[in-house]
């Protein structure tokens, strides 16, 4: 089912002020049929608000909603045929498994009302397809954090949903156990052909297991686009600075004559770019190693990570206390450990530059 919002704005009263908070800003967003979307963004942004607004739990100050050509701005949300995926999971600690699974089906009524039978067969396939189907006897206090998750999947699927919606599903869960969890999410919307929308702040994530993701803060989408493309190719700083492990190594510099001076150093060519003070970033795999390299950090050490390396720098004009360089374990072995310094030559297509005031990406020839 496509879902459509339309300059969606949510006010909420500010505690102890006058006025009002912003949660989320005149969104407006199409999410197409069948695909998942990722909500992405750092706490306090609206993302959790979008996704209450889309399930119905709470109603838009303005805007509109929209599942296919119907507008469900005003349903209440059991009449709006979405599944809801909860942080805490939200399990019947006293019914078993399949009790848990077989709840939304007791309530329904008139031609939606099912027998006996079709209940049991759909939790049943439910089950199967989360793959849950030996612990169907259990309670949610034998389980394990992973079960618990599959189960409250399993319990928003048997309504047969039009729409997914997924808030911070995998945050109680340990590391390896967040891994295995969202690539089974995966499969389950590519089984399923549901449309999703996944709430998270974990960038790595959102940007692994979605179609699109959307960038958000302050209420407000900063840049919409599949993973790989808003990667690569960031808006605006905040963007740059969200989307990476290790983040993105952020520079003051400044552009003279068609050159990008950070310091004292000429590192690259940026035709197109008027003069003026930037922020410059470089992602961490947009270092090369080069003893004729045009910029010079200290060099604090290496860092071994098997396939790959981490050269370890610092530079007076960097925003963060160290600086990270992905490299390949033979380029990071050429590096002179007994030196006080590492030289660079840059990727350009790996070099973003940022506006100094308004922190908006500039484009470069």
């Amino acid at each position: 089912m496509k879902v459509v919002l339309s300059e969606l704005t949510k006010h909420f009263p500010a505690p102890k002020k006058k006025g009002e908070v912003v949660a989320v800003d005149h969104f407006s967003f199409e999410i197409p049929d069948g695909s998942l979307i990722g909500l992405l963004g750092p706490s306090g942004c609206g993302k959790s608000t979008t996704l209450n607004m889309i399930c119905g739990l709470q109603k838009p100050t303005s805007g509109k909603i929209f599942f296919g050509e119907k507008d469900v701005t005003d349903l209440p949300p059991e009449k709006r045929g979405v599944g809801m995926v909860f942080q805490n999971y939200a399990l019947y600690p006293h019914l078993t498994v399949l009790d848990n699974i077989l709840f939304p089906l007791e309530n329904l009524k008139g031609k939606e009302k099912l027998k006996k039978e079709e209940k049991m067969e759909r939790a049943l396939t439910c089950a199967r397809l989360v793959q849950i189907e030996g612990l169907l006897d259990r309670r949610p206090a034998e389980l394990s954090g992973g079960q618990q998750q599959r189960v409250a999947i399993a319990r928003a699927l048997v309504k047969m949903p039009g729409v997914l919606l997924l808030d911070e599903p995998l945050s109680n869960l340990d590391a390896r156990l967040r891994l295995q969890t969202r690539e089974e999410i995966r499969r389950i919307q590519k089984e399923t052909g549901i449309t999703t929308v996944f709430v998270t702040h974990d960038q790595e994530e959102a940007m692994s297991i979605s179609d699109c993701i959307v960038v958000m803060k302050e209420g407000v989408a900063q840049q919409i686009g599949a993973p790989q493309q808003v990667y690569d190719d960031p808006a605006n700083l905040f963007v740059a600075k969200f989307l990476g492990t290790p983040p993105i190594n952020v520079f003051e510099g400044r552009v003279e004559k068609g050159r990008l001076y950070i310091g004292n150093e000429d590192v690259l060519s940026v035709s197109g770019a008027e003069d003026g003070k930037v922020f410059v970033g470089i992602r961490p795999e947009g270092f090369v190693p080069d003893e004729k390299g045009t910029f010079t950090c200290t060099l604090k050490g290496v860092e071994v990570m098997g396939r790959d390396v981490s050269i370890v720098a610092q530079h007076p004009l960097c925003g963060s206390g160290a600086i990270r360089a992905i490299v390949s374990s033979e380029q990071g072995r050429a590096v002179d450990l007994s030196s006080s310094s590492v030289r660079f030559r840059l990727k350009s297509e790996k070099v973003f530059l940022f506006d100094g005031e308004s922190q908006e990406r500039i484009r470069v020839k």
